[in-house]
């Protein structure tokens, strides 16, 4: 009997997963799950995979299957596993990273010259990086690149859970899994994830959930609701694509399933599935231009004159700026692990534009308390925001944070629900407290400085310096 070892990575998941299919067609398979300490991961992006592996490995035991747990060089795993039992080979899923590629490379190469039968499958994009291109040119504008893709592509449909066999019980013996507890994978002291299971159900079964519940409630006013953070018009998906507990294919083909049944949704549907043709554009600027993470795409940002003030960039990171839709959101994401799409624009802006903070800084942050960050979606997002990226928002795109949060979120309910020390305020302050009279502050019981932070810039005088900034950038191209 044909034992391949299946190897896990951003794929924890056990339908739609091409290699463990293939692999279960020929005989048995030896899930795995390597934990490279090498592998750049935020805190809570290791929350998350301590839950979702511990779904997984449940979902495994049902069929009688061990998840071999292992921490270390992966191609040192694969090696001593390789020396203790039988296996004939190895099989994953590919990934489009730049480091992950090349490591692959590398053990593929290894462990062929072994003798061992390696073998990669698709992995989690609808059309693999390499395959779209424009005369033999990356695409940098989404709308051609999109439409490039559904004229020339069509996706594939999703597999189903294979059949597993149960490992003989003589080679389950030989291996040993270290205990996911032992990673330590969850925070200590302070517990800062506490309220996350309030928000989230990690793994494949919560992933589908997710899923059909937007399906059926939020599709229907999915293209307005979405810019609205109060309304429930998001799929709330990311981090369970993040994380493999769903594929994109799947995404695609429930999405499509669902239209079929309801045509008068088809405008919708399709806005919806756009959204993943940016997160397919992301990776595809990514596995083009591997330096996307820390590297401006224009060249002329490379000079930007980045002030850097680190009490301005503690003030965003905590939610105290004293504009209250920058601080809901960056409160939303320190409690729930997540942030809004809009709001994540907005307070992007903010602190490239307003606090003139470098966007890398921003994208550190969101790295470590993202629950899905994704290394393509965030840099190709930050350098989109910061007008040096591909397709990026002209230089004089400045979010206004109080029209944004008065024309978003018109009767305050996201800020009220985030910002709780302002929730007594009239509808017409709420926006910006530093405009209401001195009685109407006293009626909310608040004190400014004290309950609430002051305004840290002044908007009007930092969109100004903004617009010389990049105006003068923009003659040098």
């Amino acid at each position: 009997m044909t034992v391949t070892i299946v190897w896990f990575r951003r794929d924890l998941r056990l339908t739609d997963h091409p290699a463990l299919w293939e692999a279960a067609q020929e005989g048995a398979v030896i899930p795995l799950y390597i934990l490279d300490p090498h592998e750049s991961s935020g805190a809570a992006e290791l929350w998350w995979r301590h839950q979702s592996l511990h779904k997984l490995a449940e979902s495994l035991a049902a069929l009688r299957l061990p998840l071999l747990l292992r921490r270390g060089d992966p191609l040192q795993i694969l090696q001593e596993i390789i020396d203790t039992i039988a296996v004939d080979g190895v099989a994953w899923n590919r990934r489009y990273d730049p480091r992950g590629m090349a490591q692959d490379t590398a053990i593929k190469a290894d462990l062929q010259a072994r003798g061992l039968s390696v073998r990669s499958f698709p992995g989690d994009c609808l059309v693999e990086p390499w395959l779209h291109h424009h005369d033999q040119q990356p695409y940098k504008v989404f709308t051609p690149f999109w439409k490039s893709l559904m004229a020339r592509f069509s996706v594939a449909p999703a597999l189903p859970q294979a059949d597993l066999q149960p490992l003989a019980p003589e080679l389950t013996q030989q291996l040993s899994s270290e205990s996911l507890s032992s990673w330590q994978l969850l925070p200590q002291q302070p517990d800062w994830a506490s309220r996350f299971p309030e928000f989230w159900e990690p793994g494949e079964s919560g992933a589908h959930i997710r899923l059909h519940a937007f399906l059926e409630e939020g599709l229907l006013n999915y293209s307005k609701g979405r810019d609205f953070p109060a309304q429930p018009s998001v799929s709330r998906l990311s981090p369970y694509l993040a994380h493999g507990e769903i594929s994109p294919r799947q995404i695609w083909q429930e999405t499509q399933s669902h239209l079929a049944n309801h045509p008068e949704l088809a405008a919708q549907g399709e806005h919806f599935l756009r959204e993943l043709g940016w997160r397919e554009f992301s990776w595809h600027l990514l596995f083009h231009f591997p330096n996307l993470p820390d590297t401006p795409l224009r060249p002329e940002f490379a000079d930007f004159p980045w002030q850097n003030n680190e009490k301005l960039l503690y003030a965003w990171q905590r939610g105290q700026t004293g504009y209250p839709i920058v601080d809901a959101g960056m409160r939303e994401l320190w409690q729930s692990g997540w942030m809004h799409n809009r709001v994540r624009m907005i307070c992007a802006s903010f602190l490239i534009k307003d606090l003139f903070v470098d966007w890398r800084k921003g994208e550190a942050w969101f790295q470590d308390t993202l629950l899905d960050f994704d290394e393509a979606n965030n840099s190709a997002s930050w350098q989109w925001v910061a007008g040096s990226g591909a397709d990026a928002a002209p230089y004089f795109r400045i979010f206004n944070p109080v029209l944004q949060s008065e024309k978003f979120d018109p009767q305050g309910d996201y800020l009220r629900r985030w910002l709780p020390e302002l929730a007594a305020l009239p509808d017409r302050y709420i926006h910006q407290p530093w405009m209401a009279e001195a009685n109407i502050l006293a009626q909310a019981k608040i004190s400014l400085g004290v309950d609430y932070p002051l305004p840290t810039v002044d908007h009007a005088q930092a969109r100004q310096k903004a617009l010389d900034v990049f105006q003068n950038l923009k003659k040098k191209t």
